[in-house]
Parts: C-alpha cells; sequence; structure tokens
C-alpha cells in the first residue's frame, strides 16, 4: 500500500502500549544481509513478549515478503524496517495474540556502511536511563530513552547521543552499539548492561577474534569512554562508523580504520 495509508486503529495495543518489536534490516546485492541472525533475535523477542505464533508465520515467509516490497519498490539497495506487533485489545483482553506485521523500505546509498571520513559527534544522554532487564536486549517498541536521546543529540547539533542504564554506565547509543579503544585492546558493554543485541556487535565480536584483536566485554563507565584512545559504533546498516569527539573529547579514527582494513582484507566485513 501506498506511504502514510493507515494500518492500525485507535484500540490496537501496538499503539497504546507499544506492544511489538522490530528488526532493521540491510538489503544489498540481491540479498538480506544477516537474515538469519536477524530473524533469530525476532523470534526470540516474540517469545518473549509470548506471541502465539502460527505455523505460516515463519521467517522464510517473511522474508519472501520484506523482497517482494523491496522489488516493487524497485529498490537496489535498502533500509527495511519489519516491525511485529499484537493487534487490538485493553492491557488484559487482547483480541488475540498472533502477531500482525508491517513492512518499510527506504533506499539508501549503495556504499553506505563504508568509512566514514568525516567523524561522528557525540553527546551524553542523562535524563532517561536504560533498565536492565529480561526484555533489554531486543529491539522492541518502547522505545522512550532512545527517543528522547535522538531528540537531545538534535539540540545539542551531535550525530547521535550515548545513552546509559540505570547504573548510569554506558548502555548504547539511540542507534547503535558503542566500542571503545585502549592500550590495542576493544571494550564493550555486556548484554547485561542493557544493551541492544546488535547483529553487527555480535558479529564484530567473533570476527576481531578471529584475526588475533582482544575484544572485552566490561561495564564501561563515562569516566572510561572520554579515556579512550578511539571511539565507534556500529549497526547492521552502518557497519563500522568512528567517532570524532564526545564533548570536550576528541579522537582519532586511525585505529578503527586500520581494523576495518583488516577485516576487508581477509573477506570478514
Amino acid at each position: 500500500m501506498a506511504e502514510g495509508t493507515p494500518v492500525i486503529t485507535a484500540d490496537s495495543r501496538a499503539w497504546r502500549y507499544g506492544d511489538g518489536l522490530f528488526e532493521t534490516i540491510k538489503y544489498g546485492n540481491n540479498t538480506l544481509q544477516y537474515a538469519d541472525e536477524h530473524f533469530s533475535r525476532l523470534w526470540k523477542g516474540l517469545q518473549l513478549l509470548q506471541f502465539e505464533i502460527p505455523k505460516l508465520f515463519t521467517p522464510e515467509k517473511l522474508g519472501d515478503e520484506i523482497l517482494k516490497t523491496v522489488q516493487k519498490n524497485k529498490l537496489t539497495h535498502a533500509r527495511v524496517r519489519l516491525a511485529v506487533f499484537r493487534g487490538e485489545g485493553g492491557l488484559y483482553d487482547a483480541k488475540s495474540h498472533q502477531p500482525n506485521f508491517i513492512i518499510q523500505t527506504w533506499p539508501i546509498q549503495a556504499n553506505t556502511g563504508s568509512f566514514n571520513e568525516n567523524g561522528l559527534t557525540l553527546c551524553i544522554y542523562q535524563d532517561a536511563l536504560k533498565t536492565c532487564d529480561t526484555f533489554s536486549n531486543i529491539k522492541h517498541n518502547n522505545y522512550l530513552p532512545y527517543m528522547m536521546g535522538a531528540l537531545f543529540a538534535k539540540s545539542m547539533q551531535c550525530n547521535d547521543a550515548i545513552i546509559l542504564n540505570t547504573h548510569r554506565r554506558i548502555c548504547d547509543s539511540t542507534i547503535a552499539n558503542i566500542f571503545m579503544i585502549k592500550d590495542k585492546i576493544i571494550y564493550t558493554p555486556p548484554l547485561q548492561e542493557g544493551c541492544v543485541a546488535g547483529i553487527m556487535r555480535k558479529t564484530l565480536i567473533q570476527k576481531l577474534k578471529e584475526i588475533g584483536i582482544e575484544v572485552n566485554e566490561l561495564p564501561l563507565t563515562i569516566e572510561m569512554i572520554l579515556n579512550a584512545e578511539e571511539v565507534f559504533l556500529t549497526n547492521s546498516i552502518i557497519n563500522i562508523q568512528w567517532v570524532s569527539g564526545i564533548q570536550n573529547k576528541t579522537y582519532s579514527g586511525q585505529q578503527t580504520r586500520e581494523i576495518i582494513g583488516l577485516l576487508q582484507q581477509k573477506n570478514l566485513l
């Protein structure tokens, strides 16, 4: 259907309560990139949110529907947003626990995800803290800290904002997982710190270890990130993007560039 066409009613639990979750998937080279990992995370989220999954509601079915949408919109490179949500009903009386879904696509440049020559600037958002609970690692629709962090970043003229958890430690950014480099060791918050279980985060940790680069999953404080040598962000659309500054701290991107080069040399990125 055309963009802007209403697809939910005022009684939708997705609208009322944020009762659902989503995946953002990159399409290019005639394929959905990291599709298995995305659908695995989605299915884990559906189980956590106690959806009743019909037999015909499968990753293969959703993958086919996404490809049809991409092709219908005549896109060769795209960002795909797959939203899955419960239907109508009140807080205690959902009419059905079976999933509904919406697929949206947007064109992106063919080189999206290549090394960013101009580093990103970040700010630290402290007014809404993310909890560290069973649901923290999935991409659910209860998005308030990220939404307010994005508004804050825009008001501060930053590219993105760092989100803190309820311990006031580094969680992630509004759209990405966060990594830092110190003494040639890479650090990133563990999943227990409340960050989204990013597809690129998981993939990068595995691939860095394959080429002999030490990666530690460790709780990170604001002080630690400001004393890092370099910082970079990852998600499945941007791949790896280096950060040039956080508040008054500046970073170089040289080590990040070298790491990307090593991964590309071994066809791991």
